[in-house]
């Protein structure tokens, strides 16, 4: 890969996942904050629980592929101001925004240097891939849990039974 194909690649990556993004907080802010621990099986993540680590799991890629570095500490303390659905959103927003900016900003150089994620290596621009399609796994997830917690499942693509983007108003 040369500095124009990173940089074609970092453009559609990129602007993939800013639209991706709106489709996943509003599942996150689809999640009953009354219901919130709702999950379908004791061995599964609580809706709660998915909510949250996709907000930070973005953030994580994206700090991961800025520093040239995939390093797994464990699950990170959520943040204090994540004290329900609503305010995830906010901070996924703001954290991210501020992230793609970065992204955005590196430089060919920084594009191109090899980086291991965990056993697989490959220029850090082709892991904003593994970030999307990261947070695009949960949110389906996510999305899975939300009628049987007790709410409606937001259009991701188009329509859901319970939002249908292109149904004409009721008379």
């Amino acid at each position: 890969m040369n500095a124009e194909q990173a940089r074609a690649v970092q453009d559609v990556l990129i602007r993939s996942i800013e639209d991706e993004s709106k489709a996943t907080r509003k599942v996150i802010a689809a999640v009953p904050n009354g219901n919130r621990d709702y999950k379908p099986d004791p061995k599964s993540r609580s809706a709660w629980e998915i909510a949250v680590h996709m907000a930070m799991g973005d953030i994580w890629f994206a700090d991961s592929i800025l520093n040239g570095e995939f390093a797994w500490t464990g699950e990170p303390q959520t943040p204090a101001e994540m004290t329900n659905p609503a305010a995830v959103v906010a901070w996924h927003e703001k954290q991210l925004g501020e992230r793609l900016t970065r992204l955005r900003a590196m430089t060919p150089e920084q594009l191109l240097k090899t980086v291991d994620f965990f056993g697989t290596s490959g220029p850090a621009v082709t892991f904003l891939a593994a970030m999307n399609n990261h947070t695009i796994h949960h949110r389906g997830q996510l999305a899975a849990y939300l009628r049987a917690a007790g709410s409606k499942v937001p259009a991701i693509y188009g329509m859901s039974a319970d939002e249908n983007l292109f149904a004409q108003p009721q008379a």
